[in-house]
């Protein structure tokens, strides 16, 4: 028996599923291009628009829900304010109220940590002037200071050294919720204290200030030349003489006679500053600058209670004198030429 295939019939069959196909793959092709269409579109289009909620002053659990609800993020950053009680409060935020933004952006939350300090220190033994300087740094980046001294103070007179706190208000430990004014006592030292004059003939005016540092009496220099049988440079006379017994707020009145020798194009002269009083010595410096590029060199630093600060110099023209009292500078001047007032002729 012969057995006879049909290759029309494979033909057509396989033509038939061919075309099938075909035609499922192009309306695959057709079906991807419409959903990757669809998708470039609705990316095209981004997130919905919304207005930035005002956040600012809000509790921070408040400000997040609300965010929330607008399908906004919080960056949160924190700072000190100047209110204890804006502790957790938002201070600031970016994008500002009512702009608009878009779904899922982020948003800038400025909170508040509370004040900087939660109660008044004890400032009591402390010398005033130090406790000036700490607070004008602790609060130096704060547009208002939290914590402030009354000015002028209170002064008494006291068995501690002059410039103690004695007294202050509010007390130590009381808490703190906003700025507050500290009002102090400040010691003026021993009343009618009496010192010994030290003697100071023969010494250069550095070394005469380092016996007069030890009394807290005020000082004056003048200047003179040199005459016969003087040794140059040093202390020629002083009023009152030494070991006359005065009040500590006494003044010493010196008189240096000019150095025998200078250095070529050297001026030798008299550095005069008036000063405002003070009730009690404080620190100041005299400094000389020789130029930009140098370090300054100290010529002197002593505890003064203001008036007329005098200190004989040795420097070359151009040099700069810089006074300053408690580490501020006061006043410089550039030394000249024309300075020197003293001759060597003059009798």
């Amino acid at each position: 028996m012969a057995f006879k295939v049909n290759f029309n019939g494979v033909e057509n069959y396989v033509a038939g599923h061919a075309r099938l196909f075909v035609t499922a793959a192009l309306a695959l092709l057709v079906f991807v291009g419409v959903i990757a269409l669809l998708v470039f579109f609705i990316a095209l289009r981004g997130a919905e628009q919304v207005l930035a909620p005002n956040v600012q002053g809000q509790d921070l659990i408040e400000a997040l829900t609300e965010l929330q609800t607008k399908e906004l993020y919080p960056r949160i950053q924190t700072r000190y304010s100047q209110n204890g009680e804006d502790r957790g409060t938002v201070l600031e935020q970016d994008p500002k109220p009512g702009t608009i933004v878009k779904a899922g952006r982020r948003v800038r939350l400025v909170v508040s940590q509370g004040m900087v300090i939660n109660t008044i220190e004890d400032y009591r033994g402390r010398n005033v002037e130090e406790v000036r300087m700490d607070l004008n740094a602790f609060f130096a980046a704060a547009s208002t200071p939290f914590v402030t001294i009354k000015e002028p103070f209170m002064y008494q007179y006291s068995a501690e050294p002059a410039g103690t706190i004695l007294e202050q208000k509010p007390l130590p430990g009381t808490p703190v919720s906003g700025p507050v004014t500290l009002e102090l006592v400040v010691s003026q030292g021993a009343e009618h204290t009496m010192v010994t004059v030290p003697d100071l003939a023969g010494l250069d005016p550095a070394a005469a200030l380092e016996k007069i540092r030890e009394t807290r009496l005020g000082f004056n220099f003048s200047l003179r030349p040199v005459r016969q049988n003087e040794k140059p440079g040093v202390v020629v006379f002083q009023e009152p003489a030494q070991n006359s017994p005065v009040e500590t707020k006494g003044q010493i009145n010196i008189l240096v006679s000019r150095p025998g020798e200078l250095t070529t194009g050297e001026v030798f002269g008299l550095f005069s500053y008036t000063m405002p009083l003070n009730p009690y010595p404080l620190l100041v410096r005299l400094e000389a600058l020789p130029s930009e590029n140098e370090a300054r060199k100290l010529l002197t630093e002593i505890e003064f209670s203001g008036g007329v600060f005098t200190f004989p110099y040795q420097e070359f023209p151009g040099t700069t004198l810089i006074l300053s009292m408690m580490n501020r500078e006061l006043y410089r001047e550039t030394i000249s030429p024309s300075m020197d007032k003293l001759s060597l002729d003059e009798i």
